[in-house]
């Protein structure tokens, strides 16, 4: 008993002849286990022997849950009853207080009547061999005391059991079970599908949590790593002068909100491990139950799941790497560019020569200076729609349809040079620094020295890419990788720093000038906090992890141990952060073409509409056909014949 109290594991369940439980139960009592917090819960071999247990052993059996077959009260199961106790007392006059019959001395008593039915019905006798009697008993059935006789397979089958609590000195009914209906409340009505309100160990009502957080009642010992570098994840002071180690950082803040902000108070205390160089070493702890859970920078990996469990990763999951920036001393000739992505320098050139066409359209036929020879008036197109980029265009326009067309577009066109404007000077201005590598393929491609951190698994994952041995350097502290990063590979340095991103976060918070962060970021389990495999604490501890409000207490405790490294990570976009696109524009040139198009429409109604009787007659007297009849119209769209008559009808 005392070895089960040593777990955290609270519900246990029990499975034997009911003598032997007797004694459990009373080992348990004097173990301290039926009480406040524990849950007893006993088979039906136990609960059909309640009733004839004594007085004594209900007082180490107080709140235990256990099953028996269901025993309708009929007039002649109470008979028997009272028959059975007289009798018993004749033949035992010193026993006072007989208690009722058991329910396996009932189904003894159907069992010999069973019999007696099939000698009777079959006319057995003693003559008759064994296997027949047998036979004839398994074909029997009949309505008993304790219910319905039936045997199958020679077992008695039973339809109904009750789920009782022993409380006091008896037991007290809170609900049935049948294999149809399952659990239910009442036998008349099987619609609620809740016990009745059970009495747990302890005379406590509410029903308990079914474990501990500590098997001993003391607090959680949660041992931590005392480490030398990174210490703002993880930082372990002794002071001589009380004896006493200190431990902070950002993981010890993160784990004590956690804690804070479960259902339920755990005490816990933190003892630091001095031997931290290998962290399986701390893992080992919590696998063997020396330690009740690991806090610190303790990566999730296939391997140590398991050994130990994780809660959910409470810091960002993936590997990235640090490179040194250079000034970018180039400037190339065509850097005019860069400033417009080339999808949208073609569709601003597309909608260029749209309006241009547009205004043309409209106003050839009644503005003399859209007149002249084709390549003129081609000329006409490109001029025009070019020279609003200056707003120089010196053509009157005579049509309000065109001006609405020039006025939305030299508004698009003051917004497009202004951002254009704006971020070429940005380029040209500001310094402009570039990674020295960016991505792993350069570094395994031009055989450079990788950096990363002594004792973790980062050098298992480098090599899985694909570097080798001699080419990976460990580092212990963010000092160590600035210098190393400063030396370069070709110096006793590394080119690179490839470590998991919360570290690289601690670097860029010390190192932002001159170094950013570069390359895809790969998935790895993240950060998370250990506990022994079966700890409920797992399950609670991960819940709380996804809450809203912890998840706001831990930006805030980031950001003080961090400090705001997104001014940094913002360099490894580099001059694609100033460039524009077209998704910046998108409804500008939205707006632009559907007024170009429906100022297009507009014009061409109104000239079918004028000239309709004129192209109808011509048409009339060419008798051409549709291809033909297409062409005299466009002809006629495109001459400048009737503009005089035009002008004078009053358009323009």
């Amino acid at each position: 008993m005392y070895n089960l109290k040593e777990n955290s594991t609270r519900v246990f369940i029990v499975h034997m002849l009911p003598d032997l439980t007797a004694r459990v139960f009373h080992r348990a009592s004097v173990a301290d286990m039926i009480s406040d917090g524990y849950v007893w819960i006993a088979t039906a071999g136990i609960g059909t022997a309640v009733d004839s247990l004594g007085p004594d052993r209900f007082d180490d059996m107080q709140g235990v849950v256990t099953f028996r077959p269901y025993v309708q009260s009929t007039g002649r199961l109470m008979n028997f009853t009272v028959r059975f106790k007289e009798r018993f007392q004749l033949d035992n006059l010193g026993i006072q207080n007989m208690p009722n019959p058991s329910m396996p001395l009932l189904w003894a008593y159907d069992t010999a009547w069973s019999l007696a039915t099939a000698v009777n019905k079959y006319r057995v006798s003693s003559s008759t061999p064994g296997t027949t009697l047998l036979s004839a008993v398994f074909n029997t059935t009949f309505d008993g005391i304790a219910g319905r006789f039936r045997l199958v397979n020679g077992q008695l089958q039973l339809s109904t059991y009750e789920v009782i609590n022993i409380i006091g000195k008896g037991a007290r009914t809170v609900g049935f079970w049948t294999p149809e209906s399952g659990i239910f409340r009442n036998l008349k009505s099987n619609n609620e599908r809740e016990l009745k309100q059970i009495i747990w160990p302890g005379d406590i009502a509410i029903a308990p949590r079914g474990w501990d957080v500590s098997s001993t009642g003391k607090p959680l010992h949660i041992t931590v790593p005392s480490r030398h570098g990174f210490n703002q994840l993880v930082e372990v002071s002794y002071s001589p002068t009380t004896n006493t180690s200190t431990v902070t950082g950002y993981c010890i803040d993160v784990f004590d909100v956690l804690m804070k902000n479960l259902p339920y108070p755990v005490a816990y205390q933190y003892v630091p491990f001095t031997d931290a160089t290998n962290y399986e070493n701390l893992l080992n702890l919590v696998y063997e139950k020396k330690a009740d859970a690991m806090v610190g920078d303790t990566t999730i990996t296939m391997g140590r799941m398991d050994k130990v469990a994780f809660t959910l990763p409470f810091t960002d999951t993936g590997l990235s790497m640090i490179v040194l920036l250079k000034k970018d001393s180039s400037r190339s000739m065509w850097i005019f560019l860069q400033p417009l992505t080339s999808a949208l320098w073609i569709i601003s050139l597309a909608f260029f020569f749209l309006t241009g066409f547009v205004v043309w359209a409209i106003e050839h036929r009644i503005n003399p200076e859209f007149r002249g020879t084709p390549w003129q008036q081609f000329g006409i197109i490109f001029y025009f729609a070019f020279s609003t980029l200056v707003f120089s265009h010196k053509e009157k326009l005579e049509s309000n349809l065109s001006r609405f067309v020039v006025i939305v577009w030299v508004f698009v066109v003051l917004i497009l040079t202004s951002s254009y404007t704006a971020s070429l000077t940005s380029m040209l201005t500001v310094q402009q620094l570039q990674p020295t590598v960016t991505s792993v393929q350069d570094l395994l491609r031009n055989g450079d020295f990788v950096g990363y951190q002594r004792g973790s698994a980062v050098k298992y994952w480098l090599e899985e890419m694909g570097f080798h041995k001699k080419d990976l350097l460990g580092y212990g502290t963010v000092e160590e990788y600035a210098e190393a990063l400063q030396r370069g590979s070709g110096n006793g340095g590394v080119s690179a720093i490839v470590d998991e991103v919360p570290y690289l976060k601690i670097f860029l918070s010390k190192y932002c000038e001159d170094y950013t962060m570069v390359g895809p970021t790969y998935r790895l389990g993240g950060f998370g906090f250990a506990f022994p495999i079966g700890s409920p604490m797992v399950h609670d501890v991960s819940q709380t992890v996804m809450t809203p409000a912890v998840q706001e207490e831990m930006a805030r405790i980031e950001r003080k141990w961090f400090g705001n490294t997104g001014a940094c990570e913002s360099k490894s976009s580099g001059i694609n952060s100033s460039r524009l696109s077209f998704s910046n524009f998108g409804g500008l040139f939205l707006i632009t073409g559907m007024t170009s198009g429906i100022a297009l429409l507009v014009s061409l109604s109104v000239f079918i509409y004028q000239e309709r009787d004129k192209l109808r007659a011509e048409v009339s007297r060419t008798r051409s056909i549709s291809l033909q009849r297409l062409r005299t119209w466009l002809e006629r769209l495109g001459s400048t014949e009737q503009v005089g008559e035009y002008e004078r009808d009053g358009h323009g």
